[in-house]
């Protein structure tokens, strides 16, 4: 088995030891993004709407650096501050694909990193 890291200054460094993406045999496995803002590394305080277009731009950004789309995408994982916040994170993720929608989950936890209010992590497929 071998694998390739990968990382873009375009999408956050990670805050601990992990890495942005790996690439193994056929798939990108990325890991979870929160709505820290990669030109600043703030983190974006706005509506949970804000949260997830800052939350999709750094999965894009770590999607493009692997040349891939999120037409490749095939699984995603959605962790939520609170169930009440779905309608308002759906609508928004759901506008970054073509309709042809990966597999998914959506949980509320008890915390996330940062005290935000959504992560998202995805697995994409490498050629379709």
């Amino acid at each position: 088995m071998s694998k390739q890291i990968i990382n873009t200054p375009k999408a956050p460094a990670p805050i601990g030891p992990y890495n942005q993406a790996v690439r193994t045999e056929g798939l990108l496995f990325i890991s979870g993004q929160v709505a820290i803002d990669p030109a600043t590394n703030e983190l974006i305080k706005g509506t949970v709407k804000e949260e997830t277009h800052q939350v999709m731009k750094n999965l894009k950004a770590i999607l493009d650096e692997a040349k891939l789309t999120f037409d490749h995408v095939t699984k995603t994982t959605i962790f939520l501050s609170d169930m009440s916040l779905f309608a308002e994170v759906n609508e928004v993720y759901g506008s970054y694909f073509n309709g042809d929608y990966p597999a998914r989950e959506t949980v509320a936890v008890k915390g996330l990193p940062k005290a935000v209010n959504v992560e998202i992590s995805m697995i994409a497929v490498i050629s379709l």
